[in-house]
């Protein structure tokens, strides 16, 4: 099992880039990478809360991990720390070996230059999981964030 890390600097208060992070509409418009859609079935933002959030492919070429074109995984939330620390843990819905396991996600969120840097590690991705590849979608994922909570001087 590997474990990946990615940082981003957001220029927003940590307030608005906490409640991004566990309101299931904003979870919606964000936690997904570039060439790939979101449904979230279920995001329920408290300790013990349920998620299952199912990602698919736009480009028909690209498999899943579940079906023919999606990623779909569940899990819960394990903590909460008000503007400060959201803890998830999932597992993909598969029967293939290598891309089973438990995975602990924990985004952390501190002030920094009059905006959040926010730090998400990855623990516990399957080895048939590339972490490069792991690291490139949370990357575009955040980039996503950042654009949702942002505020334009324009």
């Amino acid at each position: 099992m590997t474990t990946t890390e990615v940082r981003r600097h957001i220029e927003a208060p940590r307030a608005a880039v906490y409640a991004a992070l566990i309101d299931p509409a904003a979870v919606a418009a964000w936690r997904f990478p570039d060439g790939m859609s979101i449904e979230v079935h279920a995001f329920e933002p408290r300790k013990g809360g349920a998620v299952r959030v199912s990602l698919t492919y736009e480009e028909p070429d690209r498999a899943g991990k579940t079906s023919e074109h999606t990623d779909s995984y569940h899990g819960r939330i394990v903590e909460l720390v008000p503007d400060q620390q959201v803890v998830e843990v999932d597992e993909f819905e598969t029967d293939e070996p290598s891309l089973q396991g438990e995975m602990t996600i924990t985004v952390t969120l501190a002030d920094a230059g009059g905006g959040t840097d926010l730090i998400a590690v990855h623990e516990g991705l399957p080895p048939g999981v590339r972490p490069e590849d792991n690291e490139l979608g949370w990357q575009l994922s955040l980039d996503r964030l950042a654009a949702l909570v942002e505020v334009s001087d324009g």
